[in-house]
């Protein structure tokens, strides 16, 4: 890992240099010592670019040559840095589409090395307000690709949403441009991916945690490393290793321009003299191949060690499953068509299955898993939802467990997503509660006020209530651990449910809203990585597809299609054993975090420090240049 802020020919070029030119339209002319040169190029400036004498009009509408002038200047001053950070913004553009393709559908991983790399190098050297934009002009694009599949709902909500993200990524682009002049800026640079993605999984409203780099890599030679730290160490070391390939790249661009030199001073001292190239040419040919090297080999041990890392997946035992994807209606907003329709699509899967087995075609399983929304009616409110329930259940012989929506006990107006085992002697068991509820999809924030505005918001008639513990359930011989859709993107959620004794984990999901818009391919992905960090096989039961058994290993073993009725049967494997990122928690996110957020703080005060000195150097030179007028005045006398 190169140490220092190395001031390449790029770095100078792109950062420092447009940072002085953009300082010196800002600020106005010096005048020499003499009074000479600068102030009469000043003063042919003035002349030139007087304004015309104010009219009547412009005098009434205050707008005499002072205020012509200030507008002339605002801009020129626009347009150069039109120029100067139009090459730059499409660059940061072109990398965060670049970035939307790491993620499924695409499934191009590498790219989000290379991207990381890419807005590393564009916010090196810069200010923090050219980084913020850099990010911002990174970001946007990035979310507005990823996040597409809400075109469904309106395409201003992917405009709007994908612009509240960029701002986090806007952030992160200030930091890694302040972050940049430190030493071993590499580390800071993946501190900070970490730091950005703590702060947007949990803010506002809870977070959105789409788009992690982690979630780019759930079959990469990363992946193994979700064991050790969970998802934020694979973020870590995917930035890490795309912040080392920038410092090889910038080591390899200053590499280039030293030979380069250096052949110059050969040539030079050819014409003059039939000898070799001399010493201090060769030596500062030499210099940068330590920061090229070191970042390269940082680069590849960091990816190297995702190989070293075992991945336990030994069954402690195993149960049978089966899991019913019954289809919906129609996709898009409307997809619950007519009451009973998914219900009904779903006893009559389980139903299939129950002949089947009758009939010795099939292994009657331990327990049935349906889907989040299986019940499109409350069971516990319509008996004939119920009714289909118990026959599909006492059909099938085994436990069923069931997604409904149902009426808040004990709050009138609210409904709870829940998770419900039900027996074919005894009916509706235990269940579990949907703890995070999704803003703006399940609950309106502020409901009273942007229902005014935002129409549409108000087809969301309800609230939904949040549950209040972990969806640990004994279905049959299995306690598994209940998940309710996009809850499987949020660490803590997963981590407390297998941490209180889930064996294995079921993620009951609808994307029946979003189907082929490539959604179910980001969700399904998650899934992956949840059961590399947890060592726990994952099972994912959706309405329309994809439904999906996924090994501890992080395998996929079997998946659906979209919009096509399907049964899958599996053994699946249970284990007790917790991983050391179950053990350790958050704490690896929080600490990477903190050494992000603490190299801003360094970069703030080493800046601070520098300007100080600055200016105790100016004051300096003001001080002996006025000695030097008097001592020469002195001697005049």
């Amino acid at each position: 890992m190169p140490s220092g802020s190395d001031t390449t020919a790029e770095s100078a070029a792109g950062g420092q240099s447009a940072d002085r030119a953009n300082d010196a339209e800002e600020s106005p002319r010096p005048q020499d010592a003499q009074g000479g040169e600068a102030a009469a190029g000043t003063e042919r400036d003035s002349v030139a670019t007087q304004p015309p004498p104010p009219t009547a009009e412009t005098a009434a509408d205050g707008e005499g040559p002072a205020a012509a002038a200030r507008g002339g200047g605002r801009l020129r001053r626009f347009r150069a840095l039109v120029r100067r950070e139009a090459l730059r913004t499409v660059a940061a553009a072109v990398s965060g589409l670049a970035l939307a393709l790491a993620f499924p559908p695409y499934d191009l991983w590498p790219l989000s090395l290379l991207t990381v790399a890419a807005l590393s190098l564009l916010t090196r050297g810069r200010t923090l307000r050219q980084g913020a934009w850099t990010g911002f002009a990174f970001g946007w694009p990035f979310f507005v690709l990823l996040l597409q599949w809400l075109h469904v709902i309106g395409w201003d909500a992917v405009l709007g949403l994908a612009f509240i993200e960029s701002m986090f990524v806007a952030a992160l682009g200030a930091a890694l441009a302040a972050t940049s002049r430190l030493p071993l800026w590499p580390l800071w640079g993946a501190c900070l991916w970490v730091a950005e993605e703590w702060t947007r999984d949990r803010a506002p409203f809870g977070g959105f945690p789409w788009g992690r780099l982690a979630f780019a890599n759930t079959g990469s030679p990363y992946t193994p490393l979700a064991a050790l730290g969970g998802a934020p160490l694979v973020t870590f070391a995917a930035a890490l290793t795309g912040t080392a390939l920038a410092a090889a790249a910038l080591a390899l661009w200053h590499l280039r321009a030293m030979r380069a030199a250096g052949q110059e001073q050969l040539e030079e001292r050819g014409r003059q003299e039939a000898g070799s190239a001399p010493a201090p040419a060769r030596t500062a040919v030499r210099r940068p191949l330590t920061p090229l090297l070191s970042s390269l080999a940082l680069a590849a041990a960091v990816t190297a060690a995702g190989y070293a890392v075992p991945v336990p997946t030994a069954a402690d035992d195993t149960a049978d499953i089966a899991v019913v994807q019954g289809n919906v209606e129609q996709p898009g907003m409307n997809f619950l068509g007519r009451p009973m329709k998914i219900l009904n699509n779903h006893v009559d899967a389980t139903l299939d299955l129950a002949r089947k087995i009758k009939a010795g075609k099939a292994e009657r399983p331990d327990l049935v898993i349906w889907p989040e929304n299986s019940s499109d009616l409350d069971p516990y409110r319509w008996p004939e939802a119920r009714e289909r329930i118990d026959q599909a259940a006492k059909a099938v012989g085994v436990p069923i467990l069931v997604g409904a929506l149902v009426d808040h006990p004990g709050t009138q107006g609210y409904v709870e997503n829940q998770g419900i085992v039900w027996d074919p002697k005894k009916g509706p068991g235990a269940s579990y509660t949907k703890q995070h509820p999704v803003p703006f999809g399940e609950y309106v924030p502020f409901r009273d006020e942007l229902s005014k505005v935002i129409t549409r918001l108000q087809q969301i008639p309800r609230d939904f209530w949040p549950g209040d513990h972990t969806g640990v359930l004994q279905t049959g011989p299995a306690r598994l651990g209940d998940v309710i859709c996009f809850e499987v993107a949020y660490d803590e959620i997963p981590r407390a449910t297998v941490n209180d004794g889930a064996r294995a984990l079921v993620v009951q999901t609808n994307n029946a809203t979003y189907g082929r818009t490539g959604q179910p391919e980001q969700q399904l992905v998650m899934s992956k990585l949840r059961a590399v960090e947890h060592g726990r096989a994952v099972v994912t039961a959706a309405t329309s597809g994809i439904s999906s058994v996924v090994g501890p290993d992080g395998t996929i073993k079997q998946r659906t299609q979209e919009f096509e009725r399907d049964v899958l049967s599996a053994t699946l494997p249970l284990r007790d054993d917790i991983t050391i990122a179950d053990r350790v928690g958050a704490a690896p996110e929080w600490v990477i975090a903190m050494v992000g957020v603490l190299a801003c703080a360094a970069a703030w005060f080493t800046g601070r420090r520098g300007r100080t000195d600055h200016r105790r150097a100016q004051r300096a030179g003001q001080v002996q240049q006025t000695d030097a007028q008097r001592k020469q005045e002195g001697q005049q006398r």
